[in-house]
């Protein structure tokens, strides 16, 4: 079906295809069970041929099927969907249309929309704080729906290579964690960092000095979420 002039397209949800075929399974139904319960019950043209392909992972559903076999197959949406990571797969893990989540978190249907179709994340501390409230999101996968995974990353690198007691207000200010929280983290991680540059710069190995220290920042956002807990 040709998408209606003036429509955007948005990529389908990173669809769980063994999680759908053992749902249907599950319930005893049939490729066929299906299609018809999404053209009864949603008024989506969708064959039995397609259900087949969804759980082949050959085909995606769309946004819109996505949801409507969640209903057929009496499970959230989160239930069929691999590893929300956007603000989209998020808000359609939970079954919610984007002017709702948009209502929820205090900002217009335009403005919402605008920003999960790739402008980024805009909104006020408030609004960031109802968001992961609404979403159900903890503090690592909000800054990576968000959009300030790299922000954070460029901090962290800057804190363990430097003087990390002046990064503190900026990791803070980024993220939903107390400063009894950060500081800590930010001073392990500099000491991990200094200590791994020091371990290879003893050895004197020529053109491994640094090496340590390089991949070590590399992965400075896991050392910080490891570090930090759950």
């Amino acid at each position: 079906m040709c998408p209606y002039r003036g429509e955007v397209h948005h990529p389908s949800p990173p669809f769980d295809a063994p999680a759908a075929r053992r749902l249907r399974q599950g319930l005893g139904m049939a490729p066929g069970h299906v299609a018809y319960g999404l053209r009864a019950q949603y008024g989506l043209s969708v064959t039995p041929d397609t259900v087949a392909a969804w759980e082949r992972g050959t085909l995606a559903p769309t946004e819109q099927e996505l949801t409507a076999l969640a209903g057929v197959l009496w499970c959230s949406p989160a239930d069929l969907i691999a590893a929300a990571t956007t603000l989209r797969e998020h808000r359609v893990a939970r079954g919610l249309a984007p002017e709702e989540l948009a209502r929820l978190v205090g900002l217009s249907a335009h403005a919402y929309a605008r920003m999960e179709d790739g402008d980024g994340w805009r909104g006020t501390d408030r609004q960031t704080a109802a968001l992961a409230q609404v979403l159900g999101l903890g503090p690592r996968a909000l800054l990576t729906a968000t959009g300030g995974d790299e922000r954070l990353a460029e901090l962290l690198r800057d804190a363990a290579t430097t003087r990390w007691q002046a990064y503190v207000k900026p990791v803070t200010r980024l993220l939903p964690l107390p400063k009894r929280v950060v500081e800590p983290v930010l001073a392990r991680l500099h000491a991990e960092y200094h200590a791994r540059m020091a371990a290879t710069s003893s050895w004197g190995a020529s053109g491994a000095t640094g090496d340590e220290g390089r991949a070590y920042l590399e992965e400075i956002g896991d050392h910080f979420w490891a570090a930090v807990g759950p």
